[in-house]
């Protein structure tokens, strides 16, 4: 596969600098740069996709005529996270158990 270039940034000294600064080592401000891009790519299409499933939910309610209280949607994800962490949990003592 061919690689692409993106266009140069212009940025003033001081920024430069200060990217320079947090550089890992082994890191190049390239990499800084490519690693930065996509993780902004990947929070965009996660809020988009959040966005197209909010707007799809709000026309199924419509639909429907079924809607939740706020009340039970965050007693629905403190069950969800509850359930999440007693696993979490379980796993972390089966490993120190190993």
């Amino acid at each position: 596969m061919k690689t692409a270039t993106l266009p140069p940034l212009r940025v003033e000294p001081k920024f430069r600098r200060a990217a320079e600064a947090v550089l890992r080592e082994g890191e190049s401000l390239s990499g800084l740069m490519e690693q930065s891009l996509r993780g902004e790519v990947h929070r965009r299409r996660m809020q988009a996709e959040f966005i197209a499933r909010g707007l799809a939910a709000r026309e199924d309610a419509k639909r429907t005529g079924v809607y939740y209280t706020a009340d039970e949607v965050h007693a629905e994800l403190r069950s969800m996270l509850a359930e999440a962490e007693a696993k979490n949990n379980a796993k972390a003592k089966a490993k120190a158990k190993a």
